[in-house]
This record gives C-alpha cells, sequence and structure tokens, in this order.
C-alpha cells in the first residue's frame, strides 16, 4: 500500500528593502492625514486664526516725515532711507538726524511723532480682533517722540518706555517723553493720562496738564503744572522787512504760555527751518520780558522760535518756527537764477533734488527749507505730494531777489 504524502507548494518574492520603507512611509502619512481630516470635521481648522493673523499683521506705517529720516532692519541691520512704502515691524529702529521728523501710525490707531535728533525702537506692534485687542509697545532710546491716542477699551494696550521709565498709556491721550544727552528725562502730558513707574517700583499716575522730571538714577519728580508753549506774535510768517544801510532790525514778540509760570524766556533765529548748528545766527537766553531786538540781521530769510522756562527748571516745547524775510533797500526784484536742477528718485514718494543758485540764497521745495552752499549747490530730500509729477522751487538770495521754477520728477525736466 502506497504512502499518500500532502504538502503545499509556496512561492517567495523578493522584495526591496526600500520598498517596503515607501510603504510604511505612505501608510504613516495615510493614519497622519486621517487624523487630521477627522479632527479638522470636529474641531475645525487650527490653523484659521494663524492664517488670519498672517494676512493682516501689517508694520506701523510712515504717515509724513521730512529731512534725513532712516530705518534699520532688525533683522538685516540694514539701513534704509524713510519711505512711504516702508513698514516698520517689532525691533526695527527709527532714527531721524539734525533735519528729521517723521510721523507714524500704529497697530491700534495711535500716532506717534519722531522729533529732530531722535531714536526710537518699535518693540510690539500687533491688533486682533479688527482693532478690539493691540499690543503696541515702544523705546524712546534717545531726543524725544509725542504719541496720540485714540478712544481704547481695557484690550488695548500702549506702552511707552524709555531707559530710566516704564508707561502704559490711556486712550484719548497726548502726552510727549523726552531722554536728553546727559541721561535725564522728561514726560508731558497734555491731555488724557500716563501710568508712570521707575525701575525702582515707584509708580504715579501723570494727568493732563502735568509733568515730571526723571534724573540720571531714574528718580521721578513730584507732578508739576506743564508749562504750556509761548504763542509767537511777531513777525508773522513770511512777513517782510527791508535792509536800510545793508542791515535790518526786528523786533520779536510773543505771547505769555496759557499754562504754568514762566521765569524767563529763550530765542533763537537761524537760517533753517531745523535750526541747525551751523544755521543758527542768534540765541538769546534769561529774558525775562516777552520780546527782543534781533539786530544786524542782512538780507536773506530767516526763521525763529521761542520757548519757556520756570523757576523749577521745566522747559517748554519749542514754538513751531515761523519764517520772516529781510530784503535789501531798493532790491530790483529780479529773478535769481538756476542751473543743473535734477530730481533723484529714492524710492517710494521721496526724491533728492539737486541745484545750483547763488550761494547764501535760500530754497524751498514741498515744504522743505535749505541754503545754497558757498559754491551756490543746494540738495534737498522731500516728500512729493501723491500723484506729483512735478514740484516747484522757489528761491530767495541774499538780497531779496527770488526765482520760481518747475522741476519734473520723472526726468523728462
Amino acid at each position: 500500500m502506497a504512502t499518500k504524502v500532502n504538502h503545499f507548494d509556496i512561492d517567495w518574492w523578493v522584495i526591496q528593502k526600500r520598498a517596503v520603507y515607501i510603504g510604511a512611509l505612505l501608510l504613516a502619512l495615510a493614519i497622519v492625514a486621517g487624523g487630521g481630516a477627522i479632527y479638522v470635521w470636529k474641531y475645525g481648522n487650527p490653523f484659521k486664526n494663524v492664517a488670519d493673523r498672517s494676512e493682516n499683521v501689517p508694520g506701523a506705517r510712515f504717515m509724513s516725515f521730512e529731512g534725513d529720516v532712516r530705518v534699520m532692519r532688525a533683522t538685516t541691520r540694514q539701513v534704509l532711507i524713510a519711505n512711504s512704502d516702508i513698514q516698520l515691524y517689532p525691533g526695527d529702529t527709527v532714527q531721524t538726524q539734525a533735519d528729521g521728523r517723521a510721523r507714524i501710525t500704529m497697530a491700534d490707531g495711535s500716532t506717534v511723532v519722531v522729533r529732530p535728533n531722535s531714536t526710537i525702537i518699535i518693540r510690539d506692534n500687533e491688533s486682533a480682533d479688527n482693532g478690539k485687542r493691540s499690543n503696541v509697545h515702544v523705546v524712546v532710546d534717545s531726543g524725544q517722540m509725542l504719541v496720540r491716542t485714540p478712544q481704547q477699551s481695557e484690550d488695548n494696550k500702549n506702552v511707552i518706555e524709555t531707559p530710566k521709565t516704564q508707561n502704559r498709556i490711556n486712550g484719548e491721550t497726548n502726552a510727549s517723553f523726552g531722554v536728553n544727552p546727559e541721561g535725564t528725562e522728561e514726560i508731558r502730558v497734555n491731555s488724557g493720562a500716563v501710568q508712570s513707574a521707575n525701575r525702582l517700583g515707584e509708580q504715579l499716575v501723570l494727568k493732563g496738564g502735568e509733568y515730571v522730571s526723571v534724573n540720571q538714577s531714574g528718580t521721578i519728580s513730584k507732578p508739576q503744572r506743564l508749562l504750556d508753549v509761548p504763542q509767537p506774535l511777531q513777525p508773522r510768517d513770511m512777513e517782510k522787512f527791508t535792509a536800510t544801510n545793508g542791515s535790518a532790525t526786528v523786533t520779536l514778540r510773543w505771547q505769555k504760555p496759557q499754562s504754568g509760570l514762566p521765569a524767563y524766556y529763550r530765542i533763537e533765529v537761524a537760517t533753517s527751518p531745523f535750526f541747525v548748528p551751523e544755521g543758527k545766527v542768534m540765541e538769546r537766553d534769561q529774558l525775562s520780558v516777552m520780546q527782543f531786538d534781533a539786530t544786524d540781521l542782512r538780507p536773506g530769510a530767516y526763521f525763529w522760535r521761542v520757548r519757556a522756562t520756570a523757576a523749577s527748571g521745566q522747559t517748554s516745547d519749542w514754538s513751531e518756527p515761523l519764517k520772516f524775510i529781510i530784503a535789501a533797500s531798493g532790491a530790483n526784484s529780479s529773478t535769481v537764477r538756476v542751473s543743473n536742477l535734477t530730481a533723484v528718485h529714492l524710492g517710494g514718494d521721496v526724491y533728492i533734488i539737486r541745484g545750483t543758485t547763488n550761494p547764501g540764497s535760500n530754497v524751498r521745495v514741498a515744504g522743505r527749507e535749505g541754503t545754497a552752499a558757498g559754491n551756490g549747490a543746494f540738495q534737498i530730500q522731500i516728500s512729493a505730494p501723491p500723484n506729483s509729477r512735478e514740484v516747484t522751487i522757489q528761491i530767495l538770495d541774499t538780497q531779496g531777489n527770488s526765482g520760481q521754477y518747475k522741476l519734473s520728477l520723472d526726468g523728462s525736466g
């Protein structure tokens, strides 16, 4: 009897190791995708708000600026010339030179004004829920900065920091912060309220119409009544005078500040609206009366301003510069010539206007002023008005003669 043997024939496949890895990876991806789909179905898209924030996180923007204003990027340390297209992000630094000034709008609708010779740093500038929640934090490193806030809810946080203080700005507040070269600081609150604290933990609330100083050790003084700005009366802006025997005397008059008790006044007269040192022609301090005779002024264009000082040492802000003109006696009003007029585009609406005219002539372009050098050359950086294709150059020489010229911004002359 034959023995029956049972057996199975098995076929083997040779599978590459790489194929096993690829299969495992595809299986893992399928599991992750399935889990993600279940999560979105049950809880919604977890990246929706992130996407919204990435699309709606505009940086702070320049509303206006004049003179030499620079931006240093936090990420690259690249220094840029300010223009209307630049957005400012956390860590970016804004620097104004002696003739620079900038107005910046922040995420919460507040406005900061950076005055000449100042440096500020944007620490935070965030807004969410259509502006209902915001976090704005600006550091005043040197110089002076003004801040104006709109009406705000409790979820809006606006902080101005200086080397020695940290200040929470309430809604509808207008205040300024100054950091002086010698290490002292000043806080002026024109309206609203500021909650201030120093590095020692001392705190106080400053209300509208109050002023404090901060000494070099960081101690905040007791609040004082804010000393307001004296108001210039004469000469009026763009008022003209005639020189006699080659020069003229102009009487400067101003009005007592509406708030505070001034002990004395200081006036400055210059050929530059920014009162840079090389442009100053007259400085007088400790004036106890509200007028001063500026003598021996040669034909040309001048600017003047005044500020007050209280017995406590508190100083007011400067008044806005006013311009007056000294014309030579018997001037025939001939036209001042200009040559080599060019407009160099720096980006956005920022241009440098260059040309040559009579030495010492005052040149005005798009609200900016400059003075021709000893060789007659001038250079003025401007922000052109929106949609402008040309600008007007106004020139006034030292003899009272004037000229007006049009310059195309598209290079066509």
